[in-house]
């Protein structure tokens, strides 16, 4: 074989693993596009059920150690 024929022959080994590694990422990116779309129908679940259990849509509000809100609700 002469050096060009080896060349070729490594050109055409490389080509197929980049092919390869192609199609790898094409899996991860779908694996991670339904964990995406997974994780976003958990959080609407979520947040359907917290505004079940809290209809007035006062989420979110509450600090940690907030004393004025503590003296007022008689906590403190």
């Amino acid at each position: 074989m002469s050096l060009r024929n080896i060349a070729e022959f490594v050109q055409f080994l490389w080509l197929l693993e980049t092919q390869h590694h192609q199609r790898l990422a094409w899996e991860d990116a779908e694996q991670a596009r339904i964990a995406r779309d997974r994780a976003e129908a958990q959080a609407a679940a979520h947040l359907r059920a917290m505004l079940d259990a809290n209809p007035s849509g006062g989420l979110g509000d509450a600090k940690v150690d907030d004393v004025e809100t503590l003296i007022n609700s008689g906590l403190l």
